[in-house]
Order: C-alpha cells, then sequence, then structure tokens
C-alpha cells in the first residue's frame, strides 16, 4: 500500500468580488470545504495545487494564477483518515494557496470526492467550513486581496 504524505495544499477559489468556492466532501455530507489534497511524491507544492484544483473543479488554471500565501497551518489528522498514512503519522502540514476568478464559475465535481458546490460571500463561506484553518484563510481573503491589489 503506498501512503499519503502528510503534507498537503489548501486551495482557497475565489472572486474578485469575494465569493468563495466551497466543495461538499462525498464522504461526510454537510462537510464543506475549499479545494484539498495531498502532495505526491517529490511533486512542488504548486504544482499539487494546481493539480488538486484542476481534479477535484475541471478549473484549469495556470501557476501564474495562483497565490502561495507563505502559510502553513499544522494539525491532527482524523483518527479514521489515520490509515491512509503511514503508521504513526498523526499530525498534517498544509500549505495555503489562492485562486481568483474573474466570476463564479460552472465546477466539473469528481463524484467520489465531492457531492454538490456551491458560491457564498467570504463570510458566509467561512461559517460553513468544517475545517478551522479553512475558515481562517477565507476570513483573511479581504486582506490577502487588499495587499496584492496595493502592490500591483
Amino acid at each position: 500500500m503506498k501512503y499519503k504524505k502528510p503534507v498537503s495544499v489548501l486551495a482557497v477559489i475565489h472572486t474578485a468580488a469575494l465569493d468563495v468556492l466551497l466543495l461538499e466532501r462525498a464522504r461526510h455530507p454537510g462537510f464543506w470545504q475549499s479545494v484539498t489534497g495531498s502532495q505526491e511524491d517529490d511533486e512542488p507544492l504548486l504544482e499539487t495545487a494546481r493539480r488538486e484544483v484542476r481534479e477535484e473543479t475541471g478549473i484549469e488554471a495556470a501557476a501564474a494564477d495562483f497565490i502561495d500565501w507563505q502559510m502553513v497551518n499544522r494539525y491532527q489528522i482524523f483518527a479514521e483518515w489515520r490509515h491512509r498514512y503511514a503508521p504513526g503519522i498523526t499530525e498534517n502540514i498544509e500549505h495555503v494557496f489562492s485562486l481568483c476568478l474573474p466570476e463564479r464559475c460552472s465546477i466539473a465535481l469528481a463524484p467520489d470526492e465531492h457531492l454538490a458546490y456551491r458560491w457564498l460571500p467570504w463570510q458566509e463561506a467561512a461559517a460553513a467550513c468544517f475545517s478551522w484553518s479553512n475558515r481562517d484563510a477565507i476570513l483573511e481573503l479581504p486582506r490577502r486581496l487588499a495587499a496584492s491589489a496595493g502592490a500591483g
């Protein structure tokens, strides 16, 4: 069995108007989240984010469209998912990225991973997330967007 690496990405997809895309987990109906996924082998983290966005939403985005927040979260892996990792692995390291789209778009879900999607204003999206790290990243979006607009 090939174990998952305890290194992942969180890719918050949003519009300039701060509408945020959330996906409902297939194995946990009612659990909403942004795109997440584990790094494969020695794949660069930006490529992990691009691959996961493509696999989970059908969105083909260029590497230059992603912003690497240089933010890392460490959290306990839920006990029910630890069998996917090597024995003794209990923590995951998550790297945060964002992807700004011009407007809301239709999503091609990966049915084995997600049941539904919805676009919500950022405050509602943050409140709907089951993950604290996902919630905190969405709450950070307005500041990040303002900072990147000021830098441009």
